[in-house]
C-alpha cells in the first residue's frame, strides 16, 4: 500500500480512469465484431460508419492512438468494400 497522500490519490484516480479506458474500448470491440459480421454491404456500411465514428471519438479522448485508430478504420473499410465484390459475384 502507499503510504505518501499523493500516492494513495494517484492509485483512487488510476483504477478509474483504469474502468473508463475498459469501458470505451469494449465498446470498441463490440462495433468492430458488428462490421465484421455484417452479412451485406449496406449493412456493413451503417455498421462501419458508426464504428468510425466511435474510434474517432476514442482518439480524441486519448484511449487509442492516432494511428491505431487509422489502421483499424482502414481494416474495416477494406473488408466492407469486399463485401460488395463478394455479392456482385453471386
Amino acid at each position: 500500500m502507499p503510504h505518501h497522500k499523493s500516492a494513495i490519490k494517484r492509485l483512487q484516480k488510476s483504477k478509474v480512469e483504469n474502468a473508463y479506458n475498459r469501458h470505451y474500448k469494449s465498446m470498441m470491440k463490440t462495433a468492430i465484431k458488428k462490421v465484421r459480421s455484417s452479412a451485406t454491404k449496406e449493412d456493413g456500411l451503417k455498421n462501419y460508419l458508426a464504428a468510425q465514428s466511435i474510434l474517432d471519438k476514442l482518439t480524441i479522448k486519448g484511449v487509442i492512438k492516432k494511428n491505431n485508430a487509422s489502421n483499424k478504420k482502414s481494416k474495416l473499410s477494406e473488408f466492407v468494400n469486399k463485401l460488395g465484390a463478394v455479392e456482385e459475384k453471386k
